[in-house]
């Protein structure tokens, strides 16, 4: 028998079993619409940490004190203050000895001391209570890749000087900073010389290290807050670490057990957040996976009961000559076109889905979420269709098999 006509077969078994099949074809595609819209939110989450990081540098490490004192690994200026706490024991704070016992590792390409703390910042006649970071001009610009609204980056020549962020220059007071403006900072007067953009460390105060201690309650020259590595490249990120830790346990005399010190890096902490968002996904969609095990179920049953009411029709054309391998083709095509169908409507409405739902997650998940992640990619189409026929397929091939082996006079005889 020839594919075309046993296709035509098995599209009219399908046609001629309305309510069932489509009862059948219901299962999988509530199934397929869930593993699809599942799988693409999993993708617009992965975009959009992936996007997160895109502004960041990851070769930038950071040293803090305390081994669970280490806030951020994002460097100077991009967190809210930059840096870890300056409030820390004698035996936990960072020191220039710290910085001296690392210039022997060669991955490293810039380091520096950074502190930050409260301080009180007026400007006409208005005063709000600010985290201000204190930076190494001789480096800080090589190790911070942020955007500028107006004005520049700190210069090594620069002393009560501050580069501000968008909200304290543009909403903070009633009237709007600009550069070459002179605010006060615990009553020393700062002027400013550059404006970072929307989104890149929006409340940051950012000024010479030197300038900073002294408008930083209980700071100290010579002791920081944390210090700020920027490495040759990526690869080198881990490799640099170990090397880290491994000199600061010698040069502060302590054990593994007992350090006091954390080292983070940014590249680590995008790829933990990549593996717990793939983790997430899989495991949602091997829950959605449940409904298409549902939906093959229903397969077997329909296919199961399609061969009872065809027992008549499968007697007389295996008496005119048709053979088992034909029977059984005709209703593994009839599995395969319910799995079809279900596989192709299931994609529309895991399209629906993904375009209604992934917008409204990605204002949850962060502002770098774009409309862009919110379409299906082809693989997942052809993912989707083909599991579903696949599923068919297995779930009919023993009906079908049962069909095949049917001898003539039996099922001629079926009531």
């Amino acid at each position: 028998m020839r594919f075309k006509t046993s296709l035509k077969l098995a599209t009219n078994i399908l046609l001629h079993s309305k309510i069932r099949s489509w009862l059948t074809i219901i299962g999988i595609v509530i199934g397929v619409a869930s593993v699809v819209s599942i799988v693409a939110l999993g993708d617009a989450m992965t975009e959009s940490v992936e996007s997160s990081f895109e502004d960041m540098d990851l070769t930038i490490i950071t040293i803090t004190p305390g081994y669970s004192g280490a806030q951020s690994s994002m460097g100077p200026g991009r967190g809210e203050g930059g840096g870890g706490a300056t409030t820390t024991t004698d035996e936990d704070e960072l020191t220039d000895k710290d910085i001296i016992a690392l210039r022997s590792i060669e991955e490293i390409e810039y380091m520096y001391g950074q502190i930050s703390g409260k301080a009180d910042v007026e400007f006409t006649g208005e005063t709000a209570s600010l985290s201000v970071t204190g930076v190494d001009t001789q480096v800080w610009k090589y190790t911070s890749e942020m955007d500028y609204d107006s004005g520049r980056a700190l210069e090594p020549s620069d002393n009560y000087v501050a580069v501000i962020g968008y909200n304290v220059a543009n909403e903070l007071f009633d009237q709007p900073i600009g550069v070459n403006r002179v605010i006060t900072i615990e009553d020393r007067s700062v002027r400013v010389v550059g404006i970072l953009e929307d989104g890149e460390s929006n409340n940051a105060v950012i000024m010479p290290i030197d300038a900073a201690i002294n408008v930083i309650d209980d700071a100290e020259k010579d002791v920081y807050g944390s210090i700020v590595i920027k490495v040759e490249d990526e690869d080198v990120v881990e490799s640099a670490v170990e090397d880290i830790e491994s000199n600061l346990l010698i040069s502060r005399h302590v054990a593994e057990k007992d350090r006091d010190f954390s080292v983070t890096d940014s590249k680590s902490q995008m790829d933990g957040v990549s593996d717990m968002v793939s983790s997430m996904t899989f495991f949602l969609g091997a829950i959605a996976g449940v409904s298409l095990l549902v939906g093959a179920v229903g397969i077997a049953n329909t296919m199961f009961t399609s061969v009872m009411e065809k027992t008549k029709e499968i007697g007389t054309m295996k008496a005119i000559g048709a053979k088992n391998r034909d029977i059984m083709m005709i209703f593994v095509m009839n599995s395969a076109l319910v799995g079809f169908v279900g596989g192709f409507l299931g994609i529309v409405l895991g399209e629906i889905v993904s375009r209604v739902v992934i917008p409204m997650s990605g204002l949850q998940i962060g502002r770098t979420a774009t409309s862009s992640a919110t379409g299906l990619s082809p693989e997942l189409i052809i993912l989707g269709i083909g599991l579903a026929m696949l599923i068919g397929v297995i779930s009919g091939v023993i009906p079908a098999y049962s069909a095949s082996k049917m001898k003539p006079v039996d099922a001629l005889r079926y009531e």
